[in-house]
Order: C-alpha cells, then sequence, then structure tokens
C-alpha cells in the first residue's frame, strides 16, 4: 500500500479508502450489507494497509459508524494507526436543527458521531453538502472551536460546486481560521466535470481530494447491460443511479475501457 499526505497537511493516508456507505442496516437500502457481513470487507482492508476509512451520521442514520468502530477494535486497530473520515449536514430526523451546518447542528453531531465510532476524536470531519439557510463564517468558526477542542484533528467538504468551495476556503483566510483539508468530489471516469475547476483549484491550494463514487456505483465494471440494469441487489433498486448512468455516451466509455 502507498501512504501520501491528504493535501499540503501532514496527515498520512493510505490511496485508497474504504468507504463504509454500504455497510449498515437494510432498512436505510435494501443493498446494505449489516454488520456480520462487513466485517470481512474491514477486516481485508486492514490486512491490504489501508489506514483510511470513509463514513458519515446518516449512513443507515448512524449504523454505519457504529459498525466501523465496534469493527476497528475487534480487529485490533488502536485509534493511532488509522484515520476515520465522517460527515454531517444530511437530515438525521424530522427535526429541523437536527440537519444543516448550523453550529448547533455541528456541535450536536460530533458528540453523537464520536459515541457511535467509540472514539475521542474523528481525524477528518467533512460538511457533506453546502448549506445555504446558514452563512459560511457560522459553520467554519464551529469547525475551528472543535479543531481546538481536540474533537476532530482536520476539517473538509464535499459535492459543492468550485466556486462555492473556493469561497469557503477564501472565507477561512479571511477569518483567520483553519482551512479545509480536502474535497470529496463526485468524480469518475464516466462524470469528469471535475476535472474543469475542482481539481485545479485543490491542486493549486493544496488541497486533498477523495473522490467518492470512482467506479460509479460498479457501472463501469461493464456488467450493467440497459435491458436489465444489472443483475446485483443495488444495480436492481438503486432508482438514483439510473438517473446518473445508463445513456448512449456513458456506455461508450465503458466499452472503450473495457477494450
Amino acid at each position: 500500500m502507498q501512504y501520501i499526505n491528504l493535501g499540503s497537511s501532514g496527515l498520512k493516508v493510505s490511496r485508497l479508502a474504504l468507504g463504509m456507505m454500504s455497510y449498515g442496516e437494510k432498512t436505510w437500502r435494501p443493498w446494505v450489507l449489516e454488520e456480520k457481513d462487513s466485517l470481512p470487507f474491514v477486516q481485508r482492508a486492514l490486512e491490504l494497509g489501508v489506514n483510511f476509512f470513509d463514513t458519515a451520521d446518516m449512513y443507515s442514520l448512524g449504523a454505519s459508524e457504529r459498525i466501523l468502530g465496534r469493527a476497528l477494535k475487534t480487529f485490533g486497530a488502536s485509534p493511532d494507526r488509522v484515520v476515520i473520515a465522517t460527515k454531517v449536514c444530511s437530515p438525521m430526523s424530522d427535526d429541523p436543527n437536527d440537519r444543516g451546518l448550523s453550529r448547533k447542528h455541528i456541535m450536536q453531531s460530533i458528540d453523537r458521531s464520536l459515541e457511535r465510532l467509540g472514539r475521542d476524536y474523528v481525524d477528518l470531519y467533512l460538511m457533506h453538502r453546502a448549506d445555504p439557510a446558514t452563512p459560511i463564517e457560522e459553520t467554519l468558526l464551529a469547525f475551528a472551536d472543535l479543531i481546538r477542542a481536540g474533537k476532530i484533528l482536520y476539517y473538509g467538504a464535499s459535492t459543492m460546486p468550485a466556486w462555492q468551495f473556493a469561497r469557503l476556503v477564501y472565507t477561512a483566510d479571511r477569518l483567520g481560521a483553519p482551512r479545509p483539508a480536502s474535497m470529496q468530489p463526485y468524480y469518475n471516469i464516466v462524470y469528469r466535470e471535475e476535472e474543469r475547476e475542482m481539481i485545479p483549484f485543490c491542486r493549486a491550494e493544496g488541497i486533498g481530494v477523495t473522490p467518492y463514487s470512482p467506479i460509479a456505483r460498479g457501472f463501469v465494471t461493464g456488467e450493467r447491460p440497459p435491458e436489465t440494469f444489472g443483475e446485483t441487489l443495488r444495480a436492481k433498486t438503486d432508482t438514483h443511479m439510473r438517473g446518473l448512468y445508463y445513456k448512449s455516451a456513458d456506455y461508450a466509455v465503458v466499452e472503450r475501457i473495457t477494450a
């Protein structure tokens, strides 16, 4: 396994991370693997030298975080030897304050995530989405306070336009607050829009890039025929995926990389 710095930070992460969205409870999504079936994947990742695990509070409404925390303990992975990323923003209940990037929600959410993970701190805390209802200054100062409190070591963002992320970075500079260490964009060989602005911006500013959906939910494997959408449970039930792919141009890309 290769290890690299996350952007210009001193944090060393494995080039491959294990995304934990697929592990949790089937009551959240039918294709999710429950805890017993999830453990072999975490174990194999550790055996191969993966030290970077990416989860979120909204994955199975907290179950993914609990499974990851217990699995790392089961396999003897010391908190000092792994890097855990989790996220905040998505709705966790019907409570209007139990969502978004307000100071109130961030402060409540980190404590809940730490309890589920069984840890004293999170290595990387991500804004899962932008929150247009909250001033970015409020969000950035809340993250800065979490760093000072030792509850998170670094923070980052995910899934927003490049102009919005640039505004976030330069607002942090104006406030004298820590800059984000990473950006997690939606990026794969079928969807390459991030190559226009986001990735060049992150390179120029020394910000790490941790793409999600790198194999396009399995679409790039060439096992997604247009007639049936594929044989896996996720291919059959993930209706969101069908809106992202399955166009003729997408199949042309898959044919080329398969060849």
